[in-house]
């Protein structure tokens, strides 16, 4: 028993995908000898910040048998929505409050979805697709479309402060700024969620039948709505933490990263289909695609190529479980025969 229980653990997706980050970066290390070290790290944890943020909101929709393209836009409307308020009334506000009002704008958005979704019983792909280009529009058309630069002081205090700063091989400073701790909250949070909630449970078991839910008495159309909710919250945050780390609000920003979250996502384990995913495969899912995106611009290969290996991961974060599936029922028949 121990045995198959340590076989299926290697044969997991977060297995694979842990397996596929350790190769990968032993191919680079063989070219870039001084990669392997903390601080690659630290840069990487801070490259992948917003990417994690975000890939944690989508875990809980695709969970759930959905898809949300929406959540970049949200970010990208919460986020300067946030800063043109503050800036406009002029009004002083902890950092804190600057989290916290993004987060709110996010749930707003994600409630507009929730409704659609869960209220009216409309396709989430359809839904999402439209309120990405409602969301970018009414943000570029009735909110603005230059550059906030002249941020407050707090902000700027908050983004120049680092939990840790190291030098790598080359004699270049690497840090990791403290809006690492927004990910490591979202994270602690929607892993007590998914994990040890009953919402949580009624998560997955959406995702692995929703008539089976019904009869089991969840109440489908109330937990789909709390879901984009959450997930426009998360995406609101994920939005501020961009804008500190780029110490500017600019509205064209995160709009186009959708593919990246969503295969970071999927590599970690979760399934289109719904009823699967982990936030450890999640976060994981977020290393890998940031480090191979990290690694393939710093080698010089064009933006392009990037997309194609982006591409090929979904493909394969999306074949790769149900191969395993099939691997270990094929097993389970063999097992069964010999007996």
């Amino acid at each position: 028993m121990p045995m198959r229980r340590f076989t299926n653990a290697l044969a997991s997706p977060q297995a694979v995908v842990l397996a596929a980050a350790i190769l990968f970066a032993l191919v680079i290390a063989a070219f870039n000898p001084g990669f392997l070290s903390l601080a690659t790290l630290v840069d990487l944890l801070r490259n992948s910040l917003v990417t994690g943020i975000f890939a944690l909101g989508v875990l809980i929709v695709l969970a759930s048998g959905g898809i949300d393209v929406s959540f970049t836009a949200i970010g990208a409307f919460a986020m300067y929505a946030t800063m043109s308020l503050v800036m406009g009334l002029d009004v002083p506000m902890p950092i804190l409050g600057f989290f916290v009002l993004s987060a709110l704008i996010g749930a707003l958005l994600g409630l507009v979805n929730g409704v659609l979704i869960g209220g009216l019983g409309l396709p989430t792909l359809i839904v999402t697709l439209g309120t990405l280009s409602l969301f970018r529009g009414a943000l570029l058309t009735f909110v603005g479309t230059t550059y906030i630069t002249n941020v407050p002081r707090n902000v700027i205090s908050f983004a120049r402060t680092m939990i840790l700063r190291l030098e790598n091989a080359v004699g270049q400073l690497v840090s990791l700024p403290l809006s690492f701790v927004v990910l490591v909250l979202v994270t602690l949070f929607v892993a007590f969620l998914m994990n040890l909630t009953r919402f949580g449970r009624s998560i997955y078991a959406i995702g692995g039948s929703e008539e089976g839910a019904r009869r089991i008495g969840i109440d489908v159309a109330r937990v789909k709505v709390w879901i984009y909710v959450i997930a426009g919250t998360i995406a609101g945050l994920a939005g501020m933490t961009h804008m500190t780390l780029s110490r500017m609000a600019n509205p064209f920003d995160l709009v186009g990263t959708e593919l990246n979250v969503i295969a970071a996502v999927v590599l970690g384990g979760a399934r289109i289909t719904g009823g699967h995913g982990t936030v450890t495969g999640t976060l994981l899912g977020a290393l890998v695609i940031t480090l191979i995106n990290t690694s393939l611009l710093s080698a010089g290969v064009p933006s392009y190529w990037q997309k194609v290996v982006v591409g090929i991961l979904i493909v394969l974060g999306t074949g790769l479980p149900i191969l395993i599936d099939r691997f270990a029922k094929h097993r389970e028949r063999l097992a069964r025969a010999a007996v």
